[in-house]
């Protein structure tokens, strides 16, 4: 099924169009203040998202008004939650009634379906209109893969870093990994000797992981689990996995493996805030079925990142799935005050033993 763009009022007199001198446009009454009243434009898999992530936020923000479907056959239905309020050919009753002030497009088929007429005319009432994407991104911290077009992907202007933000960000780097290493050598000597004590093995270990352009690289970690741990072979680190260590419990909840990864840093190989590096074997099996997975390869992999401080610890396809969301967003809008912003939630993180296994 699919809706048609009404050209009706094209074939209307001039007088009885919305924007003359003889009949302005009604205005839309709103309260002042920073609540935000959304209403979503479209019932398919971009709008349910996005009601979800608007459903998880605080109300005293944010006021999910409903959806709006294409007919009148499912008006009054709850999808995810959310009720569906009425149809396109109301939009402009139901942004009345509902004091709307914030319209997200999450329709699938914007070529048949956009009601533009509709949409212009409430632009120019103060209606604030949004693209679904868009939105979806600004309230989540994620992108919507699933629902991305290619292109909108290849003609964007962002995914890419200047000269500037490369330089500062490298300095960074560098300057804060020499002076880390030098002050955790004293602790890095404790934490040696007690995996020692703990279980038979090296204290340290090396391990192939996939880095920048999707090139292979050797990371340094102190090791947590015991030296037999995948005779079986590569798995997904489980809660409560038995190859961990008794020490390495309290190394990975408080990220202390993660100590020896500075080297990577100073050679270049990673940076301190950028998308976790995964093993070939696991980004063999995620690129293909996780889609523009090999995107979070352009830039460096971090020892910690946006994924890392807003999402638990990933140990599934599924989990790769929402963490790629949280990667692409940092690629897209990678900055020197972003990679701040990450640097303090890792300390958050760090301190709440948060999503350790």
């Amino acid at each position: 099924m699919s809706l048609t763009i009404n050209n009706s009022d094209r074939s209307q007199p001039i007088s009885t169009l919305p924007f003359t001198i003889d009949h302005a446009p009604k205005a839309i009454f709103r309260m002042p203040g920073l609540r935000r009243r959304i209403l979503i434009l479209g019932v398919g898999s971009l709008a349910q998202g996005l009601s979800q992530v608007l459903l998880s936020r605080s109300k005293m923000f944010t006021d999910l008004v409903g959806l709006v479907a294409k007919d009148d056959e499912h008006v009054g239905d709850e999808v995810v939650g959310t009720k569906i309020v009425g149809t396109i050919s109301q939009l402009l009753s139901v942004v009345e009634r509902e004091r709307v002030d914030t319209i997200a497009v999450c329709l699938e088929d914007r070529r048949t379906v956009l009601p533009l007429q509709t949409l212009l005319d409430l632009k120019g009432k103060g209606i604030d209109i949004w693209d679904g994407h868009h939105l979806y991104e600004e309230e989540s911290g994620r992108l919507p893969i699933d629902d991305l077009k290619p292109s909108a992907i290849i003609f964007s202007r962002e995914f890419k870093q200047g000269i500037v933000v490369r330089a500062i960000k490298r300095s960074m780097d560098l300057g804060i990994s020499l002076i880390g290493f030098v002050v955790a050598l004293p602790l890095m000597a404790v934490i040696g000797i007690l995996i020692k004590l703990d279980s038979p093995g090296p204290v340290f270990y090396k391990q192939v992981r996939v880095g920048l352009r999707a090139q292979p690289y050797m990371i340094w970690k102190v090791r947590s689990m015991f030296t037999d741990a995948e005779k079986g072979g590569a798995r997904w680190t489980s809660e409560k996995d038995p190859r961990i260590s008794r020490v390495g419990w309290y190394l990975r909840r408080w990220r202390l493996d993660e100590i020896p990864q500075l080297i990577n840093v100073i050679r270049g190989e990673m940076s301190l805030v950028g998308p976790r590096p995964e093993r070939p074997v696991f980004v063999q099996e995620l690129r293909g079925v996780i889609p523009f997975y090999d995107l979070r390869h352009a830039v460096r992999p971090g020892i910690t990142g946006w994924a890392q401080t807003q999402f638990r610890y990933g140990a599934s396809t599924e989990d790769s799935h929402v963490k790629l969301q949280y990667d692409l967003y940092y690629v897209k809008n990678l900055s020197v005050r972003l990679d701040l912003r990450i640097l303090v939630e890792t300390i958050r993180v760090i301190l709440c033993g948060e999503g350790a296994r």
